[in-house]
């Protein structure tokens, strides 16, 4: 085992890289994420973690220097672009070796960072903080969808919108580097009624009804069940997709299969305590996602490390001092 990882899903990985990775590859994801955000983004976690003086700024001095990034575990290298933001904001330049995406088999060089000094190793546990999270997203998000190839389901594999505060965009980037689906990105994406939801407006309908309203024609509306009955229910006011939440598998595929039967153009989606070992469960013919909470609630985040050395010597991936 390594982290929260099969060691056999590991080696899939490792080997087979992230499924779909081939159609989502950098550079085109990276337009997804607007300059000005990364550069907010950025500047909001180096204000978090100097906010006052760089007393350290005093013992680098600002003299030219050199580090080199090092993967030391396994996974998906995801975050480029937010690595680059930081380092941007610091006035250092970074040079990459691989793409995002790429496959990591430690310990392996990714990039080369220059800048002064000080500014250097400013930028450096903000940095990779950053990437070791979004690639440990990457990393689970690449696993969940090789498993569920694996069984021959060609369906969507989704995140949720349990992130972290503050981090959402660069998880839900790290998911998608993975080859999953982010699924909504906040409430304005998708009109989804809970069961919170249904308790307040008195009833599957009602609910439905409210949010086919908000919804208009510009977006869909999901409706979470614990149940065939209310799943019809949600069918028959206008759901365009059904959520069936918390289900056991021996549940899920026959009430999926009869709601189905009845309505073939409403979306199935399964959620609810799936986890790499249960998905395969998961998995069939009439269940068009899954979602799981754990690609950003419960991913390892990958171990990397920023190693200066001098001009003209050979990087090393650990300290050497004369």
């Amino acid at each position: 085992m390594h982290g929260n990882y099969p060691r056999k899903i590991l080696i899939q990985l490792i080997w087979n890289g992230p499924e779909q990775q081939s159609s989502k590859s950098s550079p085109g994801l990276a337009l997804l994420l607007p300059p000005a955000t990364l550069a907010t983004l950025a500047e909001s976690w180096l204000r978090e973690d100097c906010p006052g003086l760089n007393h350290m700024a005093l013992v680098t001095g600002a003299a030219p220097s050199q580090a080199m990034l090092w993967a030391k575990s396994p996974g998906v290298l995801a975050g480029r672009p937010f690595f680059d933001a930081i380092f941007a904001q610091v006035n250092c330049q970074v040079s990459w070796f691989l793409p995002e995406g790429s496959k990591l088999v430690p310990v392996a060089k990714v990039a080369e960072v220059r800048g002064p000094a000080h500014c250097l190793l400013l930028g450096e546990r903000v940095a990779l903080n950053m990437l070791a999270r979004c690639s440990g997203v990457a990393s689970a998000a690449a696993a969940a969808v090789e498993t569920a190839r694996g069984t021959g389901w060609a369906g969507h594999v989704a995140g949720t919108r349990k992130t972290t505060p503050g981090f959402r965009l660069v998880e839900k980037y790290g998911l998608l580097v993975g080859g999953a689906a982010s699924h909504r990105y906040d409430l304005g994406g998708l009109v989804m009624v809970k069961d919170n939801h249904v308790m307040a407006a008195g009833g599957v309908e009602k609910a439905v009804r409210g949010a086919r309203q908000a919804a208009d024609f510009s977006l869909k509306v999901e409706v979470e069940c614990s149940s065939l009955q209310e799943a019809v229910e949600a069918a028959e006011a206008g759901a365009d997709l059904v959520l069936l939440d918390n289900f056991r598998p021996e549940e899920l595929h026959p009430t999926a299969a009869a709601l189905k039967a009845r309505f073939p153009n409403v979306g199935v989606e399964a959620s609810g305590g799936v986890t790499l070992d249960s998905l395969p469960q998961f998995c069939g013919p009439h269940i068009d996602v899954i979602s799981l909470g754990m690609l950003t609630q419960a991913a390892p985040a990958l171990d990397f490390s920023l190693k200066l050395f001098a001009e003209g010597a050979t990087p090393v991936p650990y300290a050497r001092r004369s």
